[in-house]
C-alpha cells in the first residue's frame, strides 16, 4: 500500500502484515500493520521503522515521497524486533541521519546493531527536538512496554506517535478510525483494542494510568493518536484514551467465562450445568474449551469477564496440559480485580483443582472456595450440584462487581 498523508506533511508510510497468525506466541487472526511515520519539514524526520520483512515495502513508501539520503532525524521510540529490524536498511540509504532513542533504548539497540558507524542521540522526558515549523516532544513510556519505550507528541500538530500504546493488531487497507467503523464496525474496531490490551498491555494498567495523569498534567492537546500497530485514531482520540483508562481500572462487564479443558468429556459435562446456573442467575456466560480455541482469544475472555470459572481434569494427580499452560500464560499478566474458581473431574485420584487454586491465589484474585470436584463422569446428582455451584459462584461475582 502507498504512503498515506496523516495531516499537511506528515506521512504514514508502513506495511501491511495481511498473513501474520502468531506474534510472539499471540494469535492474530486480523493481521497486523507495522506503522511508521515521515514528517516533511527543514529537517526531514522518520518516526520509528518496520519489520524487517516489509522493509522494502516501507522504503518504496519512503521513496515515493522523498529520497532517503536527505531524512535528517530518525527517532526510534521502541526497539522491539518489529519496528526496528529494518533500521540498518533504512541507515543505508541515509547515512548521515542521527538517531533519537532513549538511553535503554541505546544500550539495547546496541545488541543489535554496531551503533559506532551511526550518530545517536539519547533522550528523556520533556527533551525537544525543533526539526523547523514542527517540535518533537519525547516522553519516556518506561515498561510499555518494554524498558526503552518511549512516544513521541508534535505540539504543533496535536498528535501523538504513541509506539505500541493504543495499537491493535489489525491488517486493513484503509488507516484511519473512522474509515474502519464505516466499513466494518466500532465493536470490531473496541474488540482488537481489548484484545490487544489484554494479551500485551494488562501487567502494566498501574503505569498506564500514572502516563495518562502525566499527559493530563502536561497539559498535551490531542487531536490524533498514531499508534506503530493498527488503526490511527482521529476521529475521536479521546475514545481510546477513555478505553485505556477504564482498563487500567480494571474496569469489565459483569460476565463470567468458563475456560476448561477436558479428558474424557467429563469436566466438559460439568460446564453446562454451570452456564445455565450462571445464567439463570442473570449473569451473561461465555465457555471456552482451551484447544478449541486460540490461547490469547481464552486470554482476552478471562480479561473481559468480571468471574472466571477454571475447568480441569486431573492427569497424573495434577492439571490437564492445557490449562496448566493457560494458567502460566495468564499469571504472567498479572491479572486484576478478578474473581476466580475451579473444578473438574477425576478419577482414582484428585489434584488438578486443589493445583489450579495454587496458581490463582499466586495471581492474587479473589478466590471463590471450595472448588467442585466430580468423580469420573457426572450423575444426574453431580449435575444439580454443579449448577448450584454455577449459580452460587454468579452470585458471588454480581456481589463482587459492585466493588467496581
Amino acid at each position: 500500500m502507498k504512503a498515506v498523508e496523516i495531516k499537511n506533511g506528515i506521512y504514514w508510510v508502513g506495511a501491511i502484515d495481511w498473513a501474520v497468525r502468531d506474534f510472539h506466541g499471540y494469535t492474530t487472526p486480523r493481521g497486523t500493520t507495522y506503522n511508521n511515520y515521515l514528517i516533511m519539514d527543514d529537517e526531514i524526520t522518520l518516526l520509528d521503522t518496520v519489520k524487517y520483512d516489509f522493509s522494502d515495502i516501507a522504503i518504496k513508501n519512503l521513496q515515493s515521497i522523498v529520497d532517503p539520503a536527505k531524512i535528517k532525524n530518525i527517532v526510534i521510540n521502541h526497539i522491539e524486533n518489529d519496528h526496528v529490524t529494518s533500521l540498518d536498511a533504512i541507515m543505508a540509504l541515509a547515512p548521515n541521519a542521527t538517531i533519537y532513542i532513549t538511553e535503554k533504548g541505546r544500550k539495547g539497540l546496541d545488541r543489535f546493531y554496531d551503533l559506532s558507524k551511526w550518530t545517536i542521540r539519547t533522550v528523556k522526558t520533556g527533551d525537544t527536538l525543533k526539526i523547523g515549523k514542527r517540535t518533537l516532544l519525547f516522553l519516556e513510556t518506561p515498561m510499555l512496554h518494554w524498558p526503552d519505550s518511549m512516544m513521541t507528541y508534535i505540539p504543533e500538530e496535536k498528535m501523538l506517535i504513541s509506539q505500541d500504546g493504543f495499537g491493535q493488531h489489525i491488517a486493513s487497507a484503509v488507516r484511519f478510525d473512522d474509515e474502519f467503523v464505516d466499513c466494518q464496525s466500532m465493536s470490531e474496531l473496541e474488540d482488537a483494542v481489548i484484545d490487544y490490551y489484554a494479551n500485551i498491555l494488562m501487567p502494566f494498567g498501574q503505569l498506564i494510568k500514572a502516563k495518562l495523569s502525566e499527559v493530563q498534567k502536561l497539559g498535551l492537546d490531542i487531536e490524533v493518536i498514531a499508534p506503530d500497530h493498527g488503526i490511527i485514531w482521529r476521529k475521536d482520540p479521546k475514545k481510546i484514551l477513555q478505553m485505556y483508562l477504564d482498563m487500567a481500572n480494571g474496569k469489565t462487564r459483569l460476565r463470567v467465562s468458563i475456560i476448561y479443558d477436558t479428558m474424557w468429556a467429563s469436566t466438559e459435562k460439568m460446564s453446562t450445568p454451570m452456564m445455565q446456573g450462571i445464567k439463570d442467575e442473570g449473569v451473561e456466560c461465555k465457555v471456552i474449551k482451551l484447544r478449541a480455541t486460540p490461547m490469547s482469544v481464552a486470554i482476552k475472555e478471562f480479561w473481559n469477564s468480571r468471574g472466571c470459572l477454571i475447568g480441569t481434569p486431573t492427569l497424573n494427580n495434577i492439571m490437564f496440559p492445557t490449562v496448566a499452560e493457560f494458567l502460566t500464560h495468564l499469571r504472567g499478566l498479572r491479572p486484576k480485580n478478578r474473581m476466580a474458581g475451579a473444578f473438574g473431574s477425576y478419577g482414582w485420584g484428585g489434584g488438578a483443582v486443589k493445583e489450579a487454586y495454587e496458581e490463582l491465589n499466586k495471581m492474587g484474585l479473589e478466590l471463590y472456595e471450595p472448588g467442585l470436584q466430580i468423580l469420573y463422569k457426572p450423575s444426574l446428582e453431580d449435575e444439580a450440584k454443579c449448577y448450584d455451584f454455577g449459580r452460587e459462584f454468579a452470585r458471588k461475582v454480581k456481589i463482587y462487581h459492585e466493588k467496581f
